[in-house]
C-alpha cells in the first residue's frame, strides 16, 4: 500500500514493480476477420500468457490485468457466458504451469455476481498458486474504479458514525486499507493496448502517478516483444510526481 509519493527517479535500468494492463481489442481483432467477438475474446488468452512470460524475464514483480469490468455484465448474455467459459478454461489449463513459474494468482474485484463454476474455477486457481513468489498476478474482474472508491468511502463513514474515526483524520492511508489492492503498491506503469486513449474506470485511486504507455496493438496481437517496448518507453521517462527536478 502507497501512502505517500516516492522519490522522483530515471535511468535505463529501472523496472517497473508493478504493471498493470488493460487488455482492449478482441471485439476489433474479430471483427477485422469476420469472427464472433468470442474468437476475439480466446486469442486474448494467448496474449495473457505471452505478457505473464515478458513480465517475469523482465523481473516486474506484480502484473495486473483488467480483465472484465462491472459494466461489461451489460454485454449480450451469449458473450458473458462466453467469457464465463474462458475464464474458467484458462483458470484450469493454466493453473500448472503458473505453479510451475511461481505465480501467484489473486481474482480482484465483485465476484457477487459470477455464477458458481466460474467462482470455483478462480478460488481453485488462487488456492494452487498460493506459495508463488515469481510474480503476482491479479486478475480485476467484475471491477469498477468508481465503485471501488464508493464501497470505500461508505466504510470510512460507518467508522466515522460509530466514532472510531475523526473525519478530520482522514488519511489516504485510511481508504486505500478498502481498496482491492490494499496490499500492494500503486502501478508504475499502464499499458493499454488498441491505440485508446483512456482508462476506462480502472485503478482511478492507484493510477495517480502511474506512467502510461499506449500501444497501436490490438489485445490478441500483443507479444512479449510489445510488453518490452512499454518497459523501454518507461525506462526512458523521468518520474517527478508532480515534483521539479533540480537542474
Amino acid at each position: 500500500m502507497t501512502n505517500s509519493a516516492p522519490s522522483p527517479s530515471h535511468g535505463s535500468d529501472r523496472v517497473p514493480r508493478h504493471v498493470a494492463v488493460i487488455m482492449d481489442g478482441n471485439g476489433r481483432w474479430a471483427a477485422d476477420r469476420e469472427l464472433p467477438r468470442y474468437e476475439g475474446h480466446r486469442e486474448g488468452m494467448k496474449a495473457v500468457r505471452e505478457t505473464i512470460e515478458a513480465a517475469i524475464a523482465e523481473g516486474v514483480e506484480i502484473l495486473t490485468l483488467f480483465a472484465f469490468s462491472t459494466e461489461n455484465w451489460n454485454r449480450p448474455e451469449e458473450e458473458i457466458l462466453a467469457l464465463m467459459s474462458l475464464l474458467q478454461i484458462y483458470a484450469h489449463s493454466e493453473r500448472d504451469e503458473l505453479v510451475e513459474q511461481g505465480v501467484q494468482v489473486k481474482v480482484l474485484g465483485d465476484l457477487a455476481p459470477m455464477d458458481r463454476d466460474t467462482l470455483e474455477a478462480v478460488r481453485a486457481v488462487e488456492e494452487a498458486t498460493r506459495g508463488g513468489r515469481q510474480l503476482r498476478l491479479n486478475l480485476m474482474v467484475s471491477y469498477s474504479g468508481r465503485t471501488e472508491l464508493l464501497n470505500a468511502v461508505r466504510s470510512l463513514a460507518r467508522e466515522a458514525a460509530l466514532g472510531a474515526l475523526d473525519p478530520d483524520d482522514i488519511l489516504p492511508r485510511h481508504l486505500e486499507q478498502y481498496l482491492h489492492t490494499r496490499d500492494l503498491p500503486d502501478p508504475d506503469l499502464l499499458i493499454r493496448t488498441s491505440g485508446e486513449f483512456r482508462i476506462s474506470n480502472f485503478m482511478l485511486w492507484q493510477l495517480a502517478y502511474t506512467e502510461i504507455h499506449i500501444s497501436p496493438v490490438l489485445w490478441p496481437d500483443f507479444t512479449r516483444g510489445h510488453f518490452g517496448e512499454a518497459i523501454r518507453d518507461y525506462q526512458r521517462r523521468e518520474r517527478r510526481f508532480g515534483r521539479v527536478t533540480a537542474p
